[in-house]
């Protein structure tokens, strides 16, 4: 399975977009409670790229997708002076990926500036080695960091080029590469309040991922994996739970309700109704029939969210707590409680972060020393 984009971008990502950020969604890299590795999944050699994925390019496919010399005819006819053109391909190559690696440290220490000299260096040698692959995943990465940065004309014209690139290379326009482009299109047009694109963008992703769900279904596990299949459905809630966002930005209350209901089913079948994203989509259903005054429907969805994530210490607790109570007054009952079990959630956030701060001085050498 080809992964253009790591599903833990989408944070980052939609904040560009203008989306509300919250610590349960995508992150812009891997956290501990997920990975300490960025996700990279290889498909075998000569395949066309295949996949899903959310977020920024991983570098580190570059090393199975980069082209290679032909084996067996390019070899007879090329000769000595064929193995050497090899040679500088492979050295061009072994220098683009480096320049990826190192971009790719860059965006991760938070240097833009640097991590975008970097790529425009590796496109430019990707375009002199005549490097299909490596152009397309420099214009990929370098599409990301623009959107990550907020500049989204710019962000749009790379990821369109990006596009061009993969369909010209064979990848069929319900792969989950395209859409996954298209998804972040969709919500560029969005943050620049072109309704009719945005819309026409998500109904593109959303239509064309049921189409393809429901030709997959009954395919066996030898031509498609399960994890394959579980992958295209989280692009899809993927899709849907960005869709939502929009319409209620909107005020379109009542179609989001449709768009979270089918997210929330789908993360609750595939991730488990105790995965944090699962609680964000039950509380973010929950606040918008409560926008729709289904008070009593939206206190049972954001009822059970809260106890959840309670149970697994969830990130975002204090918020969902705080729309908990939100409910609860829209109901008529009283909230105090809630409302003072998020304060003391929030000042035992800050107490622990000074005494962190706190400790720190003391053991510092110049305290010591001080003392």
């Amino acid at each position: 399975m080809f992964r253009l984009l790591s599903r833990t971008l989408g944070r980052g990502l939609l904040r560009a977009a203008g989306r509300r950020c919250r610590g349960c969604s995508a992150r812009l890299f891997p956290g501990p409670a997920e990975s300490q590795e960025l996700e990279v999944l290889l498909p075998p050699p000569g395949v066309a790229p295949h996949g899903r994925g959310s977020g920024l390019l991983p570098v580190l496919a570059a090393l199975a997708w980069f082209s290679r010399p032909a084996a067996a005819d390019g070899e007879e006819q090329q000769g000595a002076g064929g193995a050497s053109a090899g040679d500088a391909a492979d050295e061009a190559e072994a220098e683009i990926i480096q320049l990826l690696k190192r971009a790719k440290l860059s965006i991760m220490k938070d240097e833009p500036e640097e991590a975008e000299l970097i790529l425009h260096d590796a496109l430019r040698l990707a375009y002199q080695s005549d490097n299909k692959k490596a152009i397309t995943y420099t214009y990929d990465l370098m599409a990301n960091l623009a959107f990550i940065r907020g500049q989204l004309e710019n962000a749009e014209q790379l990821f369109k080029a990006t596009m061009s690139y993969l369909l010209g290379g064979g990848v069929r326009q319900e792969d989950n590469a395209i859409i996954e482009i298209s998804l972040k299109l969709a919500s560029i047009y969005a943050a620049q309040n072109k309704q009719e694109f945005a819309l026409a963008g998500y109904e593109f992703c959303i239509s064309t991922l049921e189409e393809k769900i429901e030709r997959e279904k009954e395919l066996a596990e030898d031509v498609m994996s399960v994890q394959e299949k579980a992958n295209t459905h989280l692009l899809l809630g993927m899709c849907l739970d960005s869709c939502a966002r929009y319409l209620l930005f909107s005020k379109q209350p009542s179609q989001a309700q449709r768009m979270y209901e089918k997210a929330l089913q789908i993360s609750e079948e595939i991730q488990g109704e105790r995965h944090p994203q699962t609680i964000v989509l039950m509380s973010d259903l929950a606040t918008t029939l409560d926008a729709q005054g289904h008070f009593d429907e939206a206190y049972v969805y954001m009822q059970r969210a809260s106890d959840l994530a309670r149970q697994i210490n969830h990130p975002e607790l204090h918020m969902v707590l705080s729309n908990l109570a939100a409910i609860l007054i829209h109901r008529g009952r009283k909230a105090a409680d809630f409302i003072q079990e998020q304060r003391r959630l929030t000042r035992y956030i800050r107490n622990s972060s000074c005494c962190f701060l706190h400790r720190q001085r003391i053991t510092s050498p110049d305290c010591a020393r001080r003392t």
